[in-house]
This record gives C-alpha cells, structure tokens and sequence, in this order.
C-alpha cells in the first residue's frame, strides 16, 4: 500500500471519529442555544477563512494581490448588483482573464 492510500485511509478513519463524537455525546439532547448558534455560523465563517488564505497566501506565507483578487472583487460587485449567477461567473473570468493580459 502506498503511503498516499495509508494517509487517505487514516483521514477517513479520522473524520468518522470526529463526527460520531458530537452524537455520541450529547445522547439524543439538543444542543444549548448558545452553542447552536456558534455551530451554525462555523461552517460559513471557515469557508470565508479558506477562500481569504487561498487568495492571499503567496509563496513562503506572504500576502500578495493579484489578477485573482480583481477577479473575486469583479464578482462582488456583479452579486450585489444582484447578475444572474451565469453572468457573474462570467464577469469574473473575464475580468480576470483581462488583467492577466495585461500584467
């Protein structure tokens, strides 16, 4: 077996530990309200912390803007001026597509 299999393998067993935990503690009880709502805003909050790292992170951990940045603020400013999702990927590709022209 090769170590990308083992590796692959032991996160799998990992992540069913991970989440029949939660289950298997609580017991059938619903969480405190209190806990819910950090629960439901984890998700969320990860994800936005993912994208930020994976379009600021440069080489060797520094912070650097580029064409992807421009692309990602294009597609903001499409959703907010509330563009069919088509057109808003649209947008940002060619936004981005532009500035790499460019540059």
């Amino acid at each position: 077996m090769s170590t990308t299999w083992l590796l692959i393998g032991l996160l799998t067993v990992g992540t069913v530990a991970i989440k029949s935990i939660g289950p298997i503690a609580l017991g059938g009880r619903d969480l405190p309200p209190r806990l819910e709502g950090v629960v439901a805003r984890l998700a969320p909050s990860l994800l936005a912390a993912l994208v930020v790292v994976d379009l600021f992170a440069g080489e060797d951990r520094t912070l650097t803007v580029d064409e992807t940045v421009v692309g990602v603020i294009a597609a903001g400013a499409a959703l907010a001026a509330r563009l069919p999702i088509v057109a808003v990927v649209a947008i940002a590709a060619a936004v981005t597509a532009g500035v790499r022209a460019v540059v």
